[in-house]
């Protein structure tokens, strides 16, 4: 009884407070860089803990209120970490003219080349082969006569 009233104020706790939920956030990212060092994975920890999140929203063992407001939170303050890039575009004029033009055509074609050609080789490697003559249905019953 007493481990059911912890656990259900414990729920309404993290549901309301933000600093919680950023908690819980971190230490969802900890255990993934962690897995991902104890295994030697490829793949960044932040990876393998959104995978977790998302495994444990789908099975329902998390709900989706635990972590509104943290994730709401961190989004909101994602200009943050785009801030520092803005005086580096400032300091260097040349990105506002004609060479920065230039750039994001070559930023801009490159972008859908890679998509174009990413497209094109999906649907080749995905598309079922077409069946010989000597493998189609009349070189069975070709087969079947004899």
């Amino acid at each position: 009884m007493v481990y059911r009233r912890i656990q259900v104020v414990a729920r309404r706790q993290l549901k309301r407070s933000v600093v919680l939920q950023l908690c819980l956030l971190a230490a969802f990212w900890g255990a993934g860089q962690a897995v991902t060092a104890a295994f030697s994975l490829p793949i960044p920890g932040a990876i393998v803990s959104m995978l977790t999140i998302l495994a444990l929203l789908g099975s329902g063992a998390l709900r989706l209120r635990s972590l509104r407001r943290g994730a709401y939170w961190l989004l909101a303050e994602m200009l943050l970490f785009f801030v520092p890039a803005v005086p580096a575009v400032l300091d260097h004029h040349e990105f506002l003219g004609w060479l920065g033009l230039k750039i994001l055509v070559v930023i801009l074609v490159g972008t859908l080349l890679v998509m174009l050609v990413t497209a094109v080789t999906v649907e080749l490697c995905c598309r079922p082969a077409a069946p010989t003559p000597a493998s189609g249905p009349t070189a069975r019953t070709a087969d079947a006569h004899e």
